[in-house]
């Protein structure tokens, strides 16, 4: 078998290289049939183009990504797909209403979104097969990245975030296409990822190394402090005093002068795109275009209002901004770690009370101003939204299904069934995929897994899900061994 030297996807600063399983196979299998080494160079060269799947609905239709992460685990029964005819213990407390959708139900704490579901597609069918994961980290960690991690501590929680771990979408994302503007590239805001004591697992960019690692955005306080992004920080996009843009635009001359006078120095180090990564952040620190991004308070104050004056609300609202900046990946973390009380979704006691005066307000008032400002801004003509959580919540309620204690009106974790809300570049509009069985426990049409919806994410932007990537120990890896939905899109 004829081995290339330089392996496809090997080189992280190109764009174009990369390949998937099905392009591998084929080449292989095309010298066993007599092709010349030339036609052998001009296989591999058509199999890294990103046209494999032009013409499939969704293909390369999202410059931009926001993920909407509800950490914690949201109760889908208690939201968007509430049950009727039920036994009293898995039937909502909260009342269903109608919405823009003939037939299609939310509950009472949803009454914006339920205004604007002609909007989105609803994803009724999301969940694990055929195992479920009901630790909170395992399942994110599955969810940001297409892969299950091996080591779990006796106490059930992860390892902490190493270079050994798969990357999280967002970075491939960036690795693979890499943003023209000078912007940030991928923005997580405004807290890590976190179960316990394990903070950022699956939030990182693993083995591709921390140049692709997400530009975290935490603000100072503590998560219920609610003003939190009225402090937002951004000292390393500021120019220093004493460092004018003019006196940093000499500089730059002055390299670009010795850079001419050394032309075996500039072929040497070609392939690494000095002079490209130099100038982007250079423009970057002198453009301001990143600090303009973060001015929140040059927002109308009604608009603000209206996402909600809140960490998550305001997130949002800068999650807006990002994106007309030019942020090809933005990540809004909900606001409140799992396994904690009062405002998080990890609902194991205090349900109605806690779903309907705390998280369930946030999210309706933030998700349903944010669709709706992106869609009027014709923003989400080619920008992908997903909202979703690593897992759901037990249909029964006051019943352990994760070894943690449940009150009466308290849901467990529940991995085998879920909701999850997509919008944008290309997604369908006022619809309703998939459908759970009777008690929302478990998928009963057209059911998507986790890595199905980060396929999706890839599609969406042009990116085969099966291109391959090199991990530490140099092994080749899909990105996600997983197909687009394509059916969500129109």
């Amino acid at each position: 078998m004829l081995v290339m030297p330089g392996r496809p996807g090997k080189d992280l600063c190109d764009a174009n290289l990369g390949t998937s399983r099905r392009a591998v196979l084929r080449v292989g299998a095309a010298g066993l049939f007599g092709v010349t080494l030339p036609n052998l160079l001009r296989l591999r060269a058509a199999s890294a183009t990103p046209a494999a799947g032009a013409g499939v609905p969704g293909w390369n239709r999202a410059k931009s990504v926001v993920l909407v992460y509800l950490q914690g685990g949201p109760s889908h029964l208690d939201l968007w797909d509430p049950k009727e005819n039920v036994p009293d213990n898995v039937r909502s407390s909260f009342k269903p209403i109608a919405t823009k959708l003939p037939g299609v139900q939310f509950t009472e704490i949803l009454p914006k979104l339920a205004a604007a579901n002609d909007r989105f597609t609803l994803i009724r069918s999301m969940g694990y097969t055929p195992n479920g994961l009901f630790n909170h980290t395992a399942a994110i960690y599955q969810m940001m990245t297409g892969y299950t991690t091996d080591k779990v501590s006796p106490s059930g929680q992860l390892e902490p975030p190493n270079a050994k771990d798969f990357p999280n979408f967002g970075a491939n994302i960036v690795r693979l296409k890499p943003s023209e503007e000078p912007m940030l590239p991928f923005v997580m805001l405004p807290r890590p990822l976190q179960e316990s004591n394990v903070v950022g697992k699956g939030g990182t960019a693993g083995f591709l190394g921390r140049d692709f690692d997400p530009y975290t955005l935490y603000p100072e306080g503590d998560d219920m402090d609610m003003e939190k992004m009225g402090r937002i920080r951004i000292d390393d996009l500021q120019l220093r005093t004493d460092v004018f843009a003019r006196r940093l635009e000499r500089r730059a001359k002055l390299r670009e002068m010795i850079d001419r006078t050394m032309p075996e120095l500039d072929r040497a180090v070609a392939d690494y795109k000095l002079d490209a990564y130099y100038e982007q952040a250079l423009n970057l620190v002198i453009s301001g275009r990143a600090r303009e991004a973060f001015a929140l308070d040059r927002e109308p104050a009604a608009l603000r209002d209206a996402y909600g004056r809140n960490t998550f609300g305001q997130s949002l609202l800068l999650a807006r901004r990002l994106v007309e900046a030019g942020t090809r990946v933005v990540e809004v973390v909900w606001p409140k770690v799992a396994n904690s009380d009062n405002h998080s979704w990890d609902h194991h006691a205090g349900l109605d009370a806690r779903m309907k005066n705390q998280s369930g307000p946030m999210l309706d008032a933030g998700l349903a101003t944010f669709i709706t400002d992106m869609d009027d801004r014709g923003l989400l003509d080619d920008t992908l939204v997903v909202a979703v959580g690593e897992f759901g919540r037990s249909p029964q309620k006051g019943v352990s299904t994760s070894g943690n204690s449940n009150t009466p009106d308290g849901r467990d974790h529940w991995p085998y069934c879920f909701t999850a809300l997509a919008a944008g570049a290309g997604i369908r509009r006022g619809h309703v995929h998939g459908k759970s069985d009777a008690t929302a426990s478990a998928p009963l049409e057209d059911p998507v897994h986790p890595t199905q919806l980060l396929a999706t994410i890839y599609h969406a932007c042009g990116i085969e899900p099966e291109t391959i990537v090199y991990n530490h120990l140099n092994q080749p890896r899909e990105l996600v061994k997983a197909q687009a939905v394509t059916a969500l899109f129109g």
